[in-house]
């Protein structure tokens, strides 16, 4: 009996570590980013016009714009914080196996401190 048939993985039992971690969140922030950018131009054309300021005015202070604000920063701020990592690691800084894992963990942290803080200034 031939033993060489593919075996399917269980990609739920890796354990990714936290370097994977933030390459793949930077990666999905920059997507979910561009994918955001057709209603973040809406937004500002409907900004432009003073019947328009005031109807996205009441859209966004409803749960659902504050929402979609609060993601749209959120993922502007890690993307940033996990871009600047990247730069410091390009000049030389972090870029070790322990420096990359310090690294990688702070800019988790970072980007978790930092989606708090906007959620409570725009709540």
């Amino acid at each position: 009996m031939n033993n060489n048939r593919p075996v399917n993985l269980n990609l739920a039992a890796f354990k990714f570590p936290v370097t994977s971690i933030s390459s793949i969140l930077h990666r999905v922030s920059g997507v979910l980013l561009f994918l955001s950018v057709p209603f973040c131009l809406w937004a500002l054309q409907q900004s432009l016009t003073p019947s328009g300021f005031g109807e996205l005015k009441v859209l966004l202070s409803g749960v659902i714009g504050k929402l979609a604000v609060w993601l749209i920063l959120s993922m502007l701020a890690y993307h940033i914080i996990a871009g600047v990592r990247h730069l410091l690691m390009d000049a030389g800084i972090g870029e070790s196996l322990e420096g990359g894992r310090m690294g990688s963990y702070a800019a988790i942290v970072l980007g978790a401190v930092v989606a708090v803080i906007l959620g409570v200034w725009i709540w």
